[in-house]
């Protein structure tokens, strides 16, 4: 009998130690309570001063450590989301990964010819619908920003996008409170009413924050109403290394990790157990183009670290990976887009997102996403790691075939190669008799010819009729509405 027998189930990445970590949650609270942060909304305002915090006549609060603490224990270790068919399902509990698209790309590279131009509602239609046909894409953000709506209501517009193309588990951007309430109104019709989405909810929030320290009127208002609402709010910053956050790593994080607890504590000073979300996009500014870097080995190395920190606070993280600074999917977009894929899964992180960005983060690319597909399919292999166990040691196969033999034909193989084996659907392994006459195809064209498969042919489970009639007129009215308002504004 084996004692004391330990195993490692899976690899795994870990960037800080448990002393780092303290370290540096033991700073950000310094920070805030220091230093403070600025709040806007006057009744975020309220909740932070009525707790006990103090505040001065530019709205700087200063938040005490013991309120940081006590918000951290009462917000959620694990929140789970379904899509509108409710079977697929994500628990953002420790160590479960899941990865998904970005959103709000500006520019989008043109299916079809490659043209880099702005994206419509169809592009983010398009997305979706390769999103939901995609294994290893678990949920989904618009990908693209539509520019052929209106300005003010562009968010309904795209959450309808997602719905028609999409049953997975999502999330979304508002342009403010008034657009959170009527996507979360859409998602009610969608799955069935306020008593489902309690259940189980359709999507969570992404809500940012501005660096360094500051908490705009519109970011706080949409997070207390999704407090309020059962919403899970995502309330992470984009802070950049040199520009708006310091150029030190562990600086950066420190600052982070104030800007992210700030969200926390006004959630939970709005109703205790609201369920947030915390990480964000950390990354460096290239000093010789001023670019801010979505392929830089620090992006993943910080979402990394980061992820170390949400766990070690029992608080789901919200990473970024299978993005580039390229400008079309390339040898450089693989590697980048690989790199940071492997280097998410192996730390744990929750929900990954930015699946599909090129020209860092200005342009969606329908191939970056179907390539880093095949890519996190790869990844999720390794993730999986070396099962040992009596079966998997295989001693009575390897005594069966002896020296000299061969396994193809034994039934150990025949019962475990579907399982222990990765197959890819895109990468090549033929020789090169049959690669030449399969059309020589690079893993570029076969990724354009995947792309353009999904887009004419694959069609995603259809909204109930009578339920879309009524997504698209929460739509109209908001459309109306805003149309209204600007002529208001004119007069």
């Amino acid at each position: 009998m084996r004692i004391n027998y330990q195993t490692n189930v899976t690899p795994r990445l870990r960037i800080l130690s448990d002393d780092q970590i303290e370290q540096i949650v033991f700073a950000a609270m310094d920070v805030l309570l220091r230093t403070g942060t600025r709040v806007h909304e006057k009744n975020a305002l309220g909740l932070l001063r009525d707790a006990g915090c103090a505040t001065s006549d530019n709205n700087l609060v200063h938040i005490p450590a013991w309120l940081i603490k006590t918000s951290i224990q009462s917000a959620p270790s694990r929140i789970v989301l379904a899509g509108r068919d409710r079977e697929k399902r994500l628990a953002l509990e420790k160590d479960q990964v899941y990865f998904g698209t970005g959103s709000d790309c500006p520019f989008i590279l043109d299916p079809y010819c490659g043209e880099r131009r702005r994206c419509t509602y169809e592009d983010v239609y398009r997305a979706a619908k390769i999103a939901d046909a995609l294994p290893h894409i678990d949920f989904h953000m618009s990908l693209g920003l539509t520019s052929d709506v209106p300005i003010g209501t562009y968010d309904r517009h795209q959450f309808l996008a997602m719905l028609r193309g999409t049953t997975k588990p999502l999330v979304v951007t508002a342009v403010d409170k008034e657009g959170l309430a009527d996507q979360l109104e859409m998602a009610y019709a969608t799955i069935g009413g306020i008593g489902e989405w309690r259940k189980l909810p359709l999507f969570a929030v992404y809500i940012e924050p501005s660096s360094p320290l500051e908490n705009s009127t519109a970011a706080l208002e949409k997070l207390l109403y999704a407090a309020e609402n059962d919403i899970p709010a995502i309330y992470t910053p984009c802070p950049i290394s040199g520009a708006t956050a310091p150029a030190t790593m562990a600086g950066i994080l420190v600052q982070t990790l104030a800007e992210c607890l700030t969200g926390v504590v006004v959630s939970q000073l709005k109703r205790k157990g609201a369920a947030v979300v915390i990480g964000g996009v950390m990354s460096v500014m290239d000093m010789s183009t001023m670019v801010y870097s979505y392929g830089a080995p620090e992006l993943s190395l910080l979402s990394a670290a980061m992820t170390d920190v949400a766990q070690y606070l029992h608080l789901p993280m919200f990473s970024t990976a299978g993005c580039s600074d390229s400008k079309i999917i390339d040898q450089q977009a693989a590697i980048e887009g690989a790199l940071s894929i492997a280097f998410a899964a192996l730390s744990g992180a929750n929900l990954v997102h930015d699946v599909g960005y090129l020209e860092s983060g200005l342009s969606a690319s329908c191939n970056m996403l179907v390539m880093s597909n095949e890519v996190i399919g790869l990844v999720k292999r390794i993730l999986r790691g070396v099962a040992v166990d009596t079966e998997h040691l295989a001693l009575e196969a390897i005594e069966r075939v002896g020296p000299g033999g061969h396994f193809l034909m034994d039934d150990h193989t025949m019962k475990f190669f579907r399982s222990e084996f990765w197959i890819p659907e895109l990468l090549d392994r033929s020789n090169w008799m049959e690669w030449q006459a399969n059309g020589a195809k690079t893993l570029g064209v076969r990724v354009h010819d995947k792309v353009l498969d999904l887009i004419e042919h694959y069609e995603p489970a259809a909204i109930v009729a009578e339920i879309d009639q009524e997504l698209a007129k929460i739509v109209a009215c908001a459309d109306e509405a805003h149309r209204s308002e600007e002529k208001v504004r004119l007069v």
